[in-house]
């Protein structure tokens, strides 16, 4: 069974950088394109940044392009979001999941398995 542990929130200032990773276990890392979601209290669960299952190709909410970055490292099965110039809008609880056989998606239907979170908070 795949399982999904994110690591590496806190409390962050704005204008600061954070980064924080998701270790993939239970299955073939390479076989699954990954993403990264947030969702805000009171709020629904958004796309922010996924990444292909060869690593080459990503795609990032406008709300957070050019500001934080997704990469994969696939001999440590672990996938990365480091946020940089972040934001108070940015505080969320940050979640990774993975999607098997699918090339990329920003879809959170296509994404079968969910880690449990991790927070992330911006201080103005």
């Amino acid at each position: 069974q795949v399982q999904l542990v994110e690591s590496g929130g806190g409390l962050v200032q704005a204008g600061g950088s954070l980064s924080v990773s998701c270790k993939f276990s239970g299955g073939t890392f390479r076989n699954y394109a990954m993403g990264w979601f947030r969702q805000a209290p009171g709020k629904e669960r958004t796309f922010v940044a996924a990444i292909n299952w060869r690593g080459g190709i990503t795609d990032y909410s406008d709300s957070v392009k050019g500001r934080f970055t997704i990469s994969r490292d696939d001999a440590k099965n672990t996938v990365y979001l480091q946020m940089n110039f972040l934001k108070p809008e940015d505080t969320a609880v940050y979640y990774c999941a993975a999607a098997y056989l699918v090339a990329m998606t920003t879809s959170g239907d296509r994404y079968k398995y969910w880690g449990q979170g991790t927070q992330v908070t911006v201080s103005s």
